[in-house]
């Protein structure tokens, strides 16, 4: 009867699940079965996060870690303005307790998934002496445009953002929405030359833009929104360097042509979320322009370290 306790969540799992029209086979198979539509490329993404340094459960509570950990996929569909069809769990549980916590993952996962229609179609569920560890890969399909990629940014391209950046730690890296829809409306608007989902910070991310477009940037300090979580940082780091360094506003950042740029500058189509010209695409270098002229930018933001 040792199996017991994986088979009781699987049935447990099987009958929270919410199926779709283009799933054919969901868990409790080898593989899942899903309908592609014709003609369309498959875009796919995965993410790892480990407890003690994607997050502490203690703090968070399983719920919150569960829509984080689907969230952050959906932000990289969101990045290539797509459309999210189908997603598969991977679990590293704790021993103890980890029936519970699994149950309670999975009710987080659910509720960020089901905010964008997307079908938990498998994964795998693994116990061991260590930490809490969940991988999910998420595919989808591209807009009507084809993907947004990092690699076509020009130069003369005005760079925008969506929100505010700086200071998530005190709260949005755990509860934040994916801009998925956002993405999708912006791409219908304009030409949107390149994008990336703000994960690791924006002077970082931004510079991911340029190496793969082979072209420079400058970004301009006075227009660059700082959140008020960012201003209330209490630490050696000013507003702004919070806002250029840290990771996980999961914001968009992106570069289309400047008429285009002014054109939503002035309409401001997303609901509730602004968009700010930040800077703009340059042949080369790398900038961040003050008062007192441009200074070199450095690529500041989270990188995991490893020998």
């Amino acid at each position: 009867m040792e199996n017991l306790p994986e088979l009781e969540y699987i049935a447990w799992l099987k009958g929270q699940l919410t199926y779709k029209d283009w799933v054919t086979v969901g868990p409790g198979d080898d593989a899942a079965v899903v309908d592609w539509p014709k003609d369309k490329p498959c875009l796919i993404t995965t993410d790892m996060l480990l407890e003690g340094s994607c997050f502490i459960l203690e703090k968070a509570g399983p719920k919150r870690i569960g829509q984080k950990a689907m969230n952050v996929n959906l932000s990289d569909i969101a990045a290539m303005a797509g459309f999210p069809r189908a997603a598969v769990v991977s679990l590293a549980l704790p021993r103890k307790g980890g029936k519970q916590l699994a149950q309670d993952l999975f009710l987080g996962l659910k509720q960020a998934a089901d905010l964008f229609d997307t079908p938990i179609v498998g994964g795998d569920t693994n116990s061991w002496n260590g930490p809490l560890a969940i991988s999910i890969t998420l595919i989808g399909t591209p807009g009507p445009k084809g993907p947004i990629l990092r690699s076509t940014a020009k130069p003369g391209d005005a760079l925008l953002v969506t929100g505010q950046l700086g200071g998530s730690i005190r709260k949005k890296h755990l509860d934040f929405i994916p801009r998925i829809k956002e993405a999708q409306l912006l791409s219908q608007l304009v030409n949107i030359h390149s994008m990336i989902d703000l994960s690791d910070g924006l002077a970082l991310d931004l510079h991911r833009i340029c190496n793969e477009s082979r072209c420079g940037a400058t970004l301009f300090s006075d227009q660059i929104p700082i959140s008020q979580d960012a201003c209330l940082m209490n630490d050696d780091k000013t507003p702004l360097e919070h806002a250029l360094s840290d990771g996980e506003d999961f914001e968009l950042l992106f570069s289309l042509p400047f008429l285009e740029a002014q054109f939503l500058l002035k309409e401001q189509p997303l609901n509730g979320i602004k968009l700010t010209q930040i800077g703009e695409i340059t042949p080369e270098g790398f900038f961040l322009q003050n008062k007192e002229g441009k200074v070199p930018l450095q690529p500041l933001g989270y990188t995991h370290k490893f020998n």
